[in-house]
């Protein structure tokens, strides 16, 4: 249990659901709530599936690339050090849309927003290094109710927004930012050592 825990909470941040949010604000600012609320599931189903798809396709993409897991360690931690950073700067890119009509669920809101490359090369380790079916599944486990409670925060966008407003979404967002610095020292660190031993 405290393994699902460590894992969900991990991932929740990992998914930087409050920038996600504001991005998903600002994109959704003229549609209606009931739309909203559609375009929010149709976001989580996009999420789910792309996140489970990287969990389970670590070790398969490792073997065939030849690329260790340590090295792809210190390369994904550096990529989620500067994911941190952009989102403690404030410098995250929101996405500018050319077409009114675009369905934005897959892209851009599930790609790059919430899945970037930076999540894409965390989620492809974390597949890779729990080993064992119990904690395969636990870890499948943790990241789909990770990914639910982003649906969740998604489908009730107006609701979060009237609570806590922009400023307190800015706070979250780099709170976050915080967080995942610390998640890619570990990751470049565990790399290292792994590789110098």
């Amino acid at each position: 249990m405290t393994l699902f825990i460590s894992l969900y909470i991990k991932l929740f941040f990992l998914l930087t659901p409050f920038f996600v949010l504001t991005v998903f604000l600002s994109l959704t600012e003229n549609i209606d709530v009931p739309k909203q609320r559609k375009l929010a599931v149709r976001t989580t189903i996009a999420v789910l599936v792309i996140a489970l798809t990287l969990y389970f396709a670590g070790n398969p993409i490792f073997a065939t690339l030849g690329i260790t897991l340590d090295g792809f360690r210190i390369g994904a931690g550096a990529l989620l050090f500067l994911s941190a950073v952009s989102l403690l700067s404030g410098k995250k890119q929101r996405p500018e849309l050319d077409d009114d009509d675009a369905d934005v669920a897959v892209v851009p809101l599930a790609i790059p927003i919430t899945v970037g490359p930076a999540s894409i090369g965390t989620l492809l380790i974390l597949g890779a290094e729990l080993g064992g079916a119990s904690q395969k599944i636990m870890g499948a486990g943790a990241l789909i109710a990770a990914c639910l409670t982003v649906g969740l925060l998604l489908f009730s966008a107006s609701a979060v927004q009237r609570f806590i407003g922009r400023m307190g979404l800015s706070v979250l967002t780099k709170i976050t930012g915080l967080v995942l610095s610390a998640m890619s020292a570990q990751i470049v660190f565990t790399g290292i050592r792994n590789f110098l031993h």
